[in-house]
């Protein structure tokens, strides 16, 4: 019986990151009356640079890694690699051609065989890589850390890196979404009798505190550790992951607020209430590292209902709005869209997770 895998669903998600991210900002759709495949023969585009040539090889590489990895675990066999190219092609194609109706969107022959071949070099290295028997000895590693039914928890912490990096106002503090949502509903709803159906806040928001923003820290990171602890198999692989996830948090964050503010601003973030956080978060890794699944599942759900309530009634402030057009803009623009949604959804996937997982009674067998 063919092996279920979780690339299927990562593939899934990355290729609507994807699409999200060519396609934004998605205004002023228009036609413009010449033929939707010409670009096919257009010579060297006059402007490019150096970042936009390695984004599309590198941007659809992944994709025909997950595709081709899927299909080689669902037995498709010699089939894997020629199937993930053509389905990276088909979507590369269909977004250039989609791009002919918007404004700051230029289709290029350039853009389609560059994704094209990070496709293929993707699709190789899963290729590789089940021939020199690494992909046997992952699922063999997966089997031996993780309980059966991991795909859920295992996609979302593959994820909760990449939305990291997107700029957060408090350091781990996913899923800030209020304050954008009410602005957009508000736009929407403008010259409309529904405008005043909106939920008024009581007063201006209040900042959080040191010791709020610090709690806030501590629940950011203690969701994803609790995410791994609820599916891993023993308490010494639990202790392995809590090193691991504290490190890969402090390394992802680093990188975004040097690509935010600059290289030598990397270490910004790690501010007195970065370091209580992180110092509270260990504590209650540790404490939390025996604890049965069902109630780590508990505790998952807790953090993220907490840390979703103070951040969402917290403002962002004016300065971390103003740092945000760096990646809404210019050359991050397309990790604009990978890295947002990411960010602005992963917690209620996670709270998801969690619950399916207490309804489903998971954790009382494994």
């Amino acid at each position: 019986m063919p092996a279920r895998s979780s690339a299927w669903t990562l593939a899934l998600i990355f290729a609507a990151l994807i699409v999200y991210a060519s396609l934004y900002p998605f205004e002023g759709w228009r036609v413009q009356g010449v033929g939707l495949l010409d670009f096919l023969g257009a010579p060297w585009p006059q402007y490019w640079t150096g970042f936009d040539l390695v984004s599309n090889l590198l941007g659809y590489a992944p994709l025909g890694f997950l595709l081709a990895l899927g299909m080689l675990r669902s037995g498709w066999g010699g089939w894997s690699w020629l199937a993930a190219v053509l389905l990276s092609l088909l979507l590369s194609l269909s977004v250039e051609v989609v791009q002919h109706f918007l404004p700051v969107r230029v289709p290029s022959n350039v853009d389609l065989g560059l994704n094209v071949a990070g496709a293929l070099i993707g699709a190789s290295a899963a290729v590789v890589l089940q021939y020199l028997g690494v992909l046997r000895r992952w699922s063999q590693f997966r089997a031996d850390w993780f309980v059966p039914r991991a795909h859920g928890s295992l996609v979302l912490l593959a994820l909760w890196p990449f939305a990291l990096l997107y700029p957060a106002s408090v350091p781990f503090g996913l899923g800030q979404v209020a304050e954008r949502l009410e602005a957009s509903l508000a736009r929407l709803l403008t010259d409309t009798p529904f405008l005043d159906w909106l939920p008024r806040r009581p007063g201006e928001a209040q900042a959080l505190g040191p010791l709020a923003e610090a709690f806030c820290i501590a629940l950011g990171l203690l969701a994803p550790l609790l995410l791994g602890y609820a599916d891993l198999r023993s308490v010494a692989r639990r202790g392995v992951f809590l090193v691991l996830l504290l490190a890969c948090a402090v390394g992802v964050s680093g990188l975004s607020s040097a690509l935010t503010y600059g290289p030598e601003h990397a270490w910004a973030w790690l501010t007195p209430q970065a370091g209580v956080g992180m110092g509270l978060a260990l504590l209650l890794g540790l404490t939390a590292i025996g604890a049965p699944a069902r109630w780590c599942h508990v505790g998952l759900l807790l953090s993220l209902a907490l840390s979703l309530s103070l951040l969402n009634r917290a403002p962002v402030s004016a300065y971390f709005a103003q740092s945000l057009q760096l990646w809404e803009q210019g050359r991050f623009i397309r990790f604009h869209g990978l890295s947002q949604w990411l960010g602005w959804l992963w917690p209620f996937a996670a709270l998801w997770l969690g619950a399916r997982s207490l309804a489903q009674g998971r954790g009382r067998a494994d």
